[in-house]
C-alpha cells in the first residue's frame, strides 16, 4: 500500500513563508519524479514544482524564484519551501509521485490559504 502524506498546510498573510512536506511509504518501486502539484477552486489542478531522477528540477513560472523543491531521499520525503507567498497561490497541494513504470500517486493535499 503506497502512501503520500502531507503536511505543513495552513494560512499565511502574503510575504509570508511556508514548508510543506510529503513523506512516501510502501512499495512505490523505483521513482521516477516527485513533487508537487496544486488546485484552486474552480481552476485545473496544475505542476508547482517537481524533481526528477535525472536531478532535474521544474517549477511552474508563477512560482519559479519563490518556491524551492527539495528532497531526503533517505527518508523519501520531499520539501517544498514556499516564501513570499501571493494570495494567487491559494490552493489545495497534492503531493505526485510518478515511478519508472509511470504509475502515479497522489496524496490527499494540505490547504494552503494566503490571505490577510
Amino acid at each position: 500500500q503506497v502512501q503520500l502524506v502531507e503536511s505543513g498546510g495552513g494560512l499565511v498573510q502574503p510575504g509570508g513563508s511556508l514548508r510543506l512536506s510529503c513523506a512516501a511509504s510502501g512499495s512505490i518501486f523505483s521513482i521516477r519524479a516527485m513533487g508537487w502539484y496544486r488546485q484552486a477552486p474552480g481552476k485545473q489542478r496544475e505542476l508547482v514544482a517537481e524533481f526528477t531522477n535525472s536531478g532535474i528540477r521544474n517549477y511552474a513560472d508563477s512560482v519559479a524564484g519563490r518556491f524551492t523543491i527539495s528532497r531526503d531521499n533517505a527518508k523519501r520525503t520531499a520539501y517544498l519551501q514556499m516564501n513570499s507567498l501571493k494570495p494567487e497561490d491559494t490552493a489545495v497541494y497534492y503531493c505526485h509521485v510518478e515511478n519508472t513504470l509511470r504509475r502515479e500517486y497522489w496524496g490527499r493535499g494540505t490547504q494552503v490559504t494566503v490571505s490577510s
